[in-house]
């Protein structure tokens, strides 16, 4: 008798953590890893933030915390600082008691639970997203409940920029009451943010047709090195009076990756929402996973919340959104140095964590088969990979590349 079980089907391994796995699997001497999204230092090892080592032992040495459950939103503390270090605090959306945050888990955990909130709770049935973006959004909205996904247009691919006459014309067309995830800062995986002027574009097409925001911010403080600058699309947003959802994560800019902490912001046109939709999130919460941990939330909380922390906290995101900068003209004056065809300017203009390169599949094949080099399909590289070691084979593997695979 055959397992009740052998109807279900094969499924795709999920690229970046098969990439992960190749590459560490592989004996190659100058192999790179440019697929992993999480910083390297330019040894290329992970980076252990010395202030959250300097909390960590705090906790540890603090008898008076114990492992308790926390409430189904989460370490309350926490969440009020997570959505001060978005909105501001001097955020009206704060002072009127019409905005608020749940702890959650990271930013994929936030996502899930604010859009099985705006689905089941609020009603909204369809959502769009852009063209590229997060592979995870796609699979966390469906399975959060959403089966009307659509694209907008973002990435110019011929020119390698923002294709923001695509974006507007694909919100103009959007029926009103459609929720549009809007990547906060460092877009992923393009690297390319609209400016601020390009921004208001889009808040004004948004009001007009009456579409709700839900960003993703995984990367504040990441990007530019300056907390305010990498959230003001969500200020400018609240500013205009705009209801919106907003999920934070502190993977990156904590290098907490496998705490999984996070935070979703919500804001409202005024407070009476807030009970119900506060009541209607923690059966959501307990129905999901229950409650979140606390081990991160402490961490985050205790720097946030400690003028001297706060200040080593910015310097360290500092020197990671630094020495990422430095990567990007690293790699570009290479490739320009060695006359690679075409032209690579956006490398320098996009911010953040990744690249979309332009590389093709058969060139991003080359580039893993015969120089070690990974990096997924897309052509989308981490930059945090590159270090002072490896950026001139890295530019010498794409200049062979461009060269030599249509």
């Amino acid at each position: 008798m055959s397992s009740r079980f052998s109807c279900v089907e094969a499924a795709p391994p999920v690229e970046i953590f098969a990439l992960s796995r190749s590459y560490k699997e592989d004996q190659f001497p100058q192999k790179v890893d440019l697929g992993i999204g999480a910083y390297r230092t330019n040894e290329g090892k992970p980076w252990v933030l010395p202030v959250v080592r300097k909390v960590e032992q705090q906790i540890a040495t603090d008898v008076t915390l114990n492992h308790e459950y926390l409430s189904q939103l989460g370490y309350e503390e926490f969440s009020k600082s997570a959505t001060k270090m978005l909105l501001g605090n001097d955020s009206p959306a704060l002072t009127e008691g019409r905005g608020f945050g749940v702890q959650c888990l990271s930013g994929t955990g936030s996502l899930r639970v604010g859009a099985e909130f705006l689905i089941n709770c609020a009603k909204f049935k369809t959502y769009y997203m852009s063209s590229p973006t997060w592979p995870n959004h796609r699979l966390v909205f469906k399975n959060a409940g959403f089966q009307d996904g659509k694209l907008y247009r973002y990435w110019d691919a011929s020119n390698r920029k923002l294709d923001l006459d695509g974006m507007l014309e694909d919100l103009k067309n959007a029926p009103e009451d459609s929720v549009i995830i809007l990547h906060a800062c460092a877009h992923n995986p393009t690297g390319i943010d609209p400016t601020k002027d390009q921004w208001k574009q889009i808040a004004d097409i948004m009001e007009q047709r009456k579409l709700f925001p839900f960003f993703d911010c995984a990367y504040q403080g990441f990007a530019s090195g300056n907390l305010e600058n990498d959230s003001w699309a969500v200020r400018y947003f609240v500013s205009r009076g705009f209801e919106l959802l907003c999920a934070q994560s502190f993977a990156k800019n904590f290098g907490l990756y496998n705490e999984r902490i996070g935070n979703l912001t919500l804001v409202f046109k005024d407070s009476s929402p807030v009970v119900n939709v506060r009541a209607q999130i923690t059966l959501l919460v307990r129905g999901n996973y229950s409650n979140p941990p606390v081990h991160g939330a402490r961490i985050v909380s205790k720097v946030l919340n400690d003028a001297t922390l706060y200040e080593e906290w910015q310097g360290h995101i500092k020197e990671m959104s630094g020495r990422i900068k430095e990567m990007r003209q690293a790699l570009r004056n290479k490739l320009e140095e060695l006359g690679t065809p075409g032209t690579w300017e956006h490398i320098t203009n996009q911010i953040g964590m990744f690249s979309y390169t332009g590389l093709n599949q058969p060139q991003v094949q080359y580039l893993v088969e015969k120089f070690h080099v990974y990096l997924p399909k897309s052509g989308r590289i981490s930059i945090c990979g590159l270090n002072t070691n490896n950026v001139e084979y890295v530019a010498k593997a794409f200049y062979e590349a461009v060269s030599n695979v249509p």
